[in-house]
């Protein structure tokens, strides 16, 4: 990856995060984070990819099909 596309992944990962977290304690349905991303490309395997790695690096949490942030 070239700096333009890691300055672009942290980017959606940073909207990712803030869309989880307007959630609330509510949290957010994977599925429509999904759709969202989907309208924008993004495959299942990249969606399932980038939430994993989220998860990972303790910026959300997913209990069922929803995620929350922390």
């Amino acid at each position: 990856m070239n700096k333009q596309q890691v300055l672009a992944l942290k980017m959606l990962c940073d909207a990712v995060v803030e869309a989880v977290g307007a959630g609330g304690t509510d949290g957010v349905p994977g599925g429509t984070l999904y759709a969202a991303l989907m309208q924008q490309g993004c495959t299942l395997n990249q969606f399932e990819s980038l939430m994993t790695a989220l998860i990972r690096a303790g910026k959300v949490t997913k209990r069922g099909q929803l995620y929350f942030a922390v």
